[in-house]
């Protein structure tokens, strides 16, 4: 590829990245407005958590998507903040020092830390609401046949048959040797399901029925699984403050992973080989796929 078209892309990749942060954490500046009645604790770990920092990966993901079926984009906008809600969400249980006890999140004191146990918990329950609570207003979307799929498609991948069953598996695993099938399973449910989500969420607004989506969830599953390690690779040797976050912990806990099992050089391989995969699902589409493209693309080159 012609570096001037990279470097475009980049640049397009970059400004909507931009964009789209701004955009949701003015719906979540909007959602999440103190209360000063004994709430205003909760509404502060709230903010804390979900305004400010991250990637904003499955947002953009849905934004992107959007741009193939020419959907509203403040309503594409509207479900990432949904989808965006329930990761954060994760997040904060995740952190809490029954799962994986951090310190650090996105640069700055996780929940449990700055607001104390409890708190933290009822933020992660309120924004797993919340996400629902998006979904199901019909500002989202006028159809009520949309917002049902919407909303059975996020509980589906935010559920036991998706992130949180792949938690439970990832804790399961720890101090056991897993092979690479294990792992993939694990991880295609643990960050793969709401990723997947993430695209799958513009065909149900477009309309389309589920075998038309077929190949954007094989993107979906596809640079699902070269995020993951990419994730792995910077736990492995990132630096914790391009990262935000503690890394090395993977190998002090004993967790498999794709670096442990097949070593960081074949790791990098395959995470470029899923890359070039997902590229080739969006085949069909033309210009208004190439935010999509450059996504694959720089989903593996980044720090953090």
């Amino acid at each position: 590829m012609p570096l001037e078209t990279i470097d475009r892309d980049r640049a397009d990749l970059d400004s909507e990245s931009a964009r789209v942060a701004s955009g949701i954490d003015d719906l979540f500046g909007g959602l999440l407005v103190a209360r000063d009645d004994g709430r205003e604790t909760l509404f502060a770990a709230m903010r804390h958590a979900a305004i400010g920092g991250g990637k904003r990966l499955r947002p953009l993901l849905t934004v992107a998507s959007a741009r193939l079926f020419g959907i509203d984009r403040e309503r594409a906008l509207r479900v990432g903040a949904a989808i965006e809600a329930i990761h954060v969400y994760s997040l904060i249980h995740d952190d809490l020092p029954c799962m994986d006890d951090d310190d650090m999140r996105r640069g700055k004191p996780t929940v449990h830390k700055a607001f104390g146990e409890a708190a933290a918990v009822l933020a992660g329950d309120s924004l797993h609401a919340l996400a629902f609570e998006i979904l199901a207003d019909p500002e989202t979307s006028e159809d009520p046949f949309v917002r049902s799929e919407l909303v059975l498609e996020l509980a589906r991948a935010s559920g036991p048959g998706g992130m949180a069953g792949g938690q439970m598996m990832d804790l399961a695993a720890e101090g056991r040797a897993l092979d690479l099938a294990a792992i993939t399973r694990l991880q295609q449910l643990k960050t793969g399901a709401l990723i997947e989500y993430s695209i799958e969420a513009a065909g149900i607004m477009a309309g389309l029925p589920p075998e038309a989506r077929r190949p954007y969830r094989g993107y979906a599953r596809n640079i699902g699984l070269a995020f993951q390690i990419a994730d792995d690779l910077i736990d492995h040797a990132g630096d914790p403050k391009c990262a935000g976050k503690r890394t090395g912990k993977d190998a002090v806990a004993g967790k498999a992973t794709f670096v442990s099992v097949l070593g960081p050089e074949r790791a990098e391989q395959q995470a470029r080989f899923l890359v070039a995969q997902a590229v080739e699902h969006l085949a069909t589409h033309g210009s208004e796929a190439d935010l999509l493209r450059a996504l694959a693309r720089f989903a593996i080159e980044r720090n953090h």
